[in-house]
């Protein structure tokens, strides 16, 4: 059984929904020192990937981030503007965009299950997000990139929670909803 391509209306308007869900969990924040806040935001990124894939999530991502340059307060603590692609949170931004594909390649690769979207969204979500956020953050506040890395494992444990959560969510709404999930996915669900 094949699906018939999605409208792209559709497409768009789910990249909106999930570009305001993670601007909305951009208010959900705790301060932490070294500049870098334990936020919500990461959340939305991980459930990007998880619902809208490795093709869409990444503009959804992409969308928050324009809306930031153009100095709207979308980031968390209602942060936005060019300067914060200056300051120590900068490649954690840009770790939200390859995270997503990560997590979107990951979990829809095959059938979605609950095991390959928390694998995707541990390795996306949360590796490849550090993997670009700590060499940045190192070289922004001049903190060398081994303490650097140690400090910021105080956004570990909240990040294997948002991890838990995302999968949670994603496996639910996938039972409930499977049409918000990529067209593929949806094929190969029907198939198995």
């Amino acid at each position: 059984m094949t699906d018939s391509p999605r409208p792209l209306g559709a497409d768009l308007a789910r990249v909106a929904v999930f570009a305001a869900l993670i601007v909305v969990l951009g208010t959900v924040t705790v301060p932490v020192p070294g500049g870098v806040p334990i936020t919500g935001q990461t959340l939305g990124v991980m459930l990007a990937g998880l619902v809208l894939g490795a093709r869409r999530a990444p503009l959804a991502v992409l969308v928050v981030l324009a809306l930031a340059a153009a100095g709207l307060p979308v980031l968390a603590g209602g942060r936005g503007g060019l300067g914060v692609f200056l300051g120590p949170t900068a490649g954690y931004m840009l770790g939200w965009i390859a995270g997503s594909v990560v997590i979107g390649l990951i979990a829809h690769h095959g059938r979605f299950t609950w095991w390959r979207a928390g694998i995707g969204t541990v390795l996306g979500g949360i590796l490849v997000i550090y993997l670009f956020g700590i060499p940045v953050q190192s070289l922004v506040t001049g903190v060398p990139f081994g303490p650097t890395v140690l400090s910021s494992l105080v956004f570990l444990p909240g990040d294997l929670l948002k991890a838990v959560l995302a999968v949670l969510l994603a496996v639910a709404l996938r039972r409930a909803y499977p049409r918000a999930f990529p067209t593929r996915a949806r094929t190969v669900a029907h198939a198995g």
